[in-house]
């Protein structure tokens, strides 16, 4: 089947939305249109076939239209690319002035159907400590990030328009894959919420958790994780986890593992080349092998989801390449669980070109501006063209 994109589809997506967020609606439309072709037709064969005509005739007005579209994005100062934080970007007060856009107020309708709770008052109200637990965190993030990029289709419909690539951070990468199309909006929800639930649990069970490190070129960041495990060894722990779980920018990275490797590595931070460390506000060890007990929860509910191929590229946080088919999708979005988040290489991959050529406008969309500044250490020439959309109403304060 021929492949749509972005600008071509962005009515349509708004049309399924709403169809897709009515499920009484959809199972209606479902219902009467089996009826009637079990019975022929419910106007007979001529209103069937008057409506394929008419069909036709939208596909060769929609071919002229991707021919056209396909003209216009070779140039890439008309295109946009969008990035989707991860956990750690929240803060008390995501969605604040929001909820004058009707997609979002539905969202969030939606989400409290889905997730069983009121999340839209946790993300206004707090308390800080509740929203930063995993399993709240995660499907916050992900509702804060789609309705940033509701406000920045109110606010510049051309930059969804014009958007060729998308990539999420971790839990982003959910959010990135419902604006291209390739989930429902309700699916991946629920798909989060099972993802949050059972990394909580895994990170209830080990004491364990993630460390900032900049570092320099001389830094052996394995090497430090190898004795950080004997440590552990040392001190009666069986199989320690001690591992890069995220490679952020040059001498950039996040090790995560058990604490007591944590520590270690803190304390002798001077022996390893650190030039700074910091122990994250997460709960456990995500992307690493603590994770593991998420992978079988995770993987049964992406077996029921219907995902499509995304109408725009998706980069994947595995690998830092391009999704090729919804089987990938289903394999590496359970991969990522326990894989490290290689988000350096996905920045050299979208921005990658020959020199002289221009960037595309890059939107972080979502809360905070993490994405933005690892994008300026990674390439200072594409972050010139970068704009943060935040969760929030432009002329309302954010919180501190």
């Amino acid at each position: 089947m021929r492949r749509f994109y972005f600008s071509e589809i962005l009515l349509l997506r708004r049309w399924l939305c709403a169809w897709r967020c009515s499920p009484g609606l959809s199972r209606g439309v479902s219902t009467e249109l089996g009826g009637r072709l079990e019975n022929g037709g419910s106007g007979g064969n001529n209103n069937v076939s008057g409506r394929t005509e008419k069909l036709s005739e939208m596909l060769e007005e929609t071919e002229k239209a991707v021919e056209s579209y396909r003209e216009l994005r070779r140039c890439p100062l008309d295109s946009s690319i969008m990035l989707f934080p991860g956990q750690g970007s929240q803060f008390v007060g995501m969605g604040k002035g929001l909820l004058k856009y009707p997609t979002v107020r539905a969202m969030f309708e939606a989400a409290n159907k889905v997730l069983g709770y009121d999340l839209l008052y946790l993300c206004l109200n707090g308390p800080q400590e509740e929203l930063n637990k995993t399993v709240h965190c995660q499907p916050a993030v992900f509702m804060a990030s789609l309705a940033a990029a509701e406000k920045l289709n109110q606010e510049t419909p051309e930059a969804i328009e014009k958007c060729v690539a998308a990539a999420g951070f971790s839990i982003g990468e959910f959010a990135a894959l419902v604006f291209a199309g390739a989930m429902d909006f309700n699916e991946a929800l629920y798909a989060v919420k099972v993802r949050a639930e059972a990394m909580q649990q895994a990170s209830d069970a080990v004491p364990s958790g993630m460390l900032s490190v900049v570092g320099r070129p001389q830094s052996k960041y394995n090497f430090a994780c190898l004795e950080a495990q004997e440590h552990c060894k040392s001190l009666g722990i069986e199989k320690p986890v001690c591992v890069v779980a995220n490679y952020l920018f040059p001498d950039g990275r996040v090790i995560a593992g058990h604490l007591q490797a944590l520590q270690f590595l803190q304390k002798n931070s001077r022996k390893y080349s650190f030039l700074h460390t910091k122990m994250l506000q997460v709960s456990g060890a995500f992307h690493t092998s603590l994770m593991g007990p998420a992978l079988e929860p995770l993987a049964e509910v992406l077996k029921t989801l219907n995902i499509q191929k995304p109408f725009i590229s998706v980069y994947s946080n595995v690998d830092g390449k391009k999704y090729k088919h919804t089987e990938h999708i289903h394999r590496l979005l359970v991969k990522q669980v326990v894989s490290p988040v290689k988000w350096e290489q996905t920045m050299h991959a979208i921005y990658e070109r020959k020199q002289g050529t221009e960037f595309p406008q890059t939107y972080e969309v979502g809360p905070g501006k993490q994405l933005g500044t690892i994008l300026k250490t990674c390439n200072l020439k594409a972050w010139k063209s970068y704009r943060h959309v935040d969760a929030i109403e432009d002329d309302e304060p954010e919180d501190p």
